[in-house]
This record gives structure tokens, C-alpha cells and sequence, in this order.
């Protein structure tokens, strides 16, 4: 049996180096000055909380998405970026590239402060 084997391919990398996440990665349109993308797992309590703070957040701020991506359910692009536990959260700049990482529950003013250094 020939078994084909799924990769993920990140949109582009910057000049130093730093990923970048466009639709086709995220299932989702980015945002226009900013995207907060969060992994989440079904069983994930601390997810639900993320998830609230960062659609708030991003309900405040024009131009700044909040996509939530299942870990579970997207494992190579997962492996690829390196996430290792949920909620994992990447503040993804205009172009996309990842500008910021959080691991755990963040609070709302270090997100805000995080897009504050994007934007």
C-alpha cells in the first residue's frame, strides 16, 4: 500500500528568518495590521479562556483577526511550527510573520501590549 504523506508548507519565510501564515495555513483571511492565532485541543480549559480574551481583543483593536486553529485536527502544521502544548497563541504580523509566542493562558494586556509592538 502506497500511504501519501501530508506536509505543510509555510507560505515564506522573512529575511530573518521568521514564518510566515497566510489563509491557506490558518483556514482563515488574516487579519489587515495584525492576527492573533490560537491552538487550541477540545479538553483545553485554559483554550476557552484564551479563546474569549482574544476575540475580545481582536473585536477592539480594527484590522487584528483572532483565528483559532484545532491542534488535533491540523498535526503537521503543528509539527511544522513547533507548538507544543494548547492554548498556544502567535501574534502574526501584516505580512504574516510571527512576531510573538505564548504558551498558556495569556492575560489581555500583555496581548494588547504584544499587538501595541506589531502595530
Amino acid at each position: 500500500m502506497n500511504e501519501r504523506r501530508s506536509t505543510v508548507r509555510v507560505d515564506a519565510t522573512t529575511a530573518d528568518g521568521a514564518r510566515r501564515l497566510g489563509a491557506a495555513e490558518l483556514g482563515a483571511e488574516p487579519g489587515e495590521r495584525a492576527t492573533l492565532v490560537q491552538f487550541s485541543s477540545a479538553f483545553c480549559q485554559p483554550c476557552r479562556a484564551t479563546r474569549r480574551i482574544l476575540a475580545e481583543v481582536a473585536g477592539l483593536v480594527p484590522g487584528v483577526a483572532h483565528v483559532e486553529i484545532d491542534a488535533e485536527a491540523r498535526l503537521p502544521l503543528v509539527r511544522e511550527l513547533g507548538i507544543a502544548r494548547t492554548p498556544t497563541v502567535l501574534v502574526l504580523d501584516a505580512s504574516g510573520a510571527e512576531v510573538r509566542r505564548a504558551a498558556g493562558m495569556p492575560r489581555k494586556a500583555d496581548v494588547i501590549a504584544a499587538l501595541g509592538a506589531v502595530l
